[in-house]
């Protein structure tokens, strides 16, 4: 052999020299990536739901890195999450220093098309959330000698999936608004029309939500369903939307109300930005491993904490194909008169 050809001795000093050489570089290190400090937006108010559940979610996702970093909450705008939202889609600083606590009414306000809810969630890449059941419960006899008047409290609402899909159900239905002063009054509202007679189903959404319906005199017709269509494990023994519809005219339909039962569904989803490196997503979604396993505070009563996964899975329902967006626009045109402004 001439002495240009490397030997196998050679060929070892090389890769050895190589690995330290990338060792030594901070830019080829995924711990680099870890950022110093980042940001976690939350809708408000301050001492409200969401920013005590953003808190929660910070402390554990810090523990869960694989080094040290300061996780902040910064409050923003209301409980729907928009003005967050707005800012976050805006927002610009660098690789895996910013993230979003995504609410289930921010991506509802989105799919309808509300001129205020400037972003797109779809390519958001999903950390870890929390999510609540939800079901349709209706007063017995279930067939009434009338349309079923189902109470929402508004026609832009999450709860209008209800209707969209009774009427794939073959089920004639109207809606009865129940306006409600702020997101935390929405359920009192429907729930009270019920009690009043006004009203012969409700969506009932969170903590014990069967036990309300009993109390209510409703029984549950179906359940919003969990992630892969399957029945929610909190409602066993309710039957999954898809269940009594397996085999909708409509499919395009279908995908719009399990989009607004996901709504009612997502308390919160946890994202980044939609251009985050592949190992910035991978750092932070190593740290939400143990978000599923730690035990829900008490003002989570009735919710469970989803990991990367499932929150994946979570976001592509609440967040339909543009065609379904579409389609679910034009039926609330259609059915309720509404479009957005």
């Amino acid at each position: 052999m001439g002495q240009n050809n490397p030997t196998r001795r050679d060929a070892v000093r090389l890769l050895a020299a190589s690995a330290l050489a990338a060792l030594a570089c901070p830019t080829r290190s995924p711990l680099a990536q870890v950022p110093e400090a980042a940001t976690l937006l939350a809708p408000g108010p301050e001492e409200g739901t969401a920013a005590r559940l953003a808190g929660r979610a910070a402390a554990a996702l810090a523990r869960g890195l694989v080094q040290a970093a300061a996780l902040r909450v910064s409050v923003l705008g209301g409980p729907d999450g928009i003005t967050a939202a707005n800012r976050f889609a805006s927002s610009s600083v660098r690789d895996g220093q910013m993230l979003l606590l995504l609410p289930g009414l921010a991506a509802q306000a989105q799919l309808v098309g509300d001129s205020r809810a400037r972003f797109e969630p779809r390519h958001w890449p999903a950390i870890c959330g929390s999510l609540q059941p939800s079901l349709l419960a209706l007063r017995r006899p279930a067939t009434p000698a009338g349309p079923l008047r189902i109470a929402i409290p508004a026609a832009a609402a999450p709860e209008a999936g209800a209707l969209l899909a009774l009427e794939l159900l073959g089920q004639a239905a109207v809606p009865v608004f129940c306006p409600a002063a702020d997101a935390t009054q929405r359920q009192a509202m429907t729930e009270a029309a019920v009690a009043q007679g006004a009203a012969d189903g409700v969506v009932l959404s969170g903590t014990a939500a069967e036990r309300r319906a009993a109390e209510l005199g409703l029984a549950p017709r179906f359940a919003f369903d969990a992630a892969g269509h399957a029945r929610d494990a909190a409602l066993p023994g309710v039957p999954a939307l898809g269940e009594v519809l397996p085999d909708p005219a409509r499919a395009d339909l279908l995908e719009a109300a399990r989009a607004c039962g996901a709504a009612l569904r997502a308390r919160a989803i946890l994202v980044l930005p939609a251009l985050t490196s592949a190992n910035v997503v991978a750092l932070w979604r190593g740290a939400a491993q143990t978000w599923p396993e730690e035990a829900p505070d008490a003002p989570e009563a009735g919710t469970r904490r989803i990991g990367p996964a499932e929150a994946t899975a979570l976001l592509t329902t609440l967040c339909p194909a543009p065609d379904v967006a579409l389609a679910y626009r034009l039926w609330l045109l259609r059915r309720l008169g509404f479009q957005a402004a």
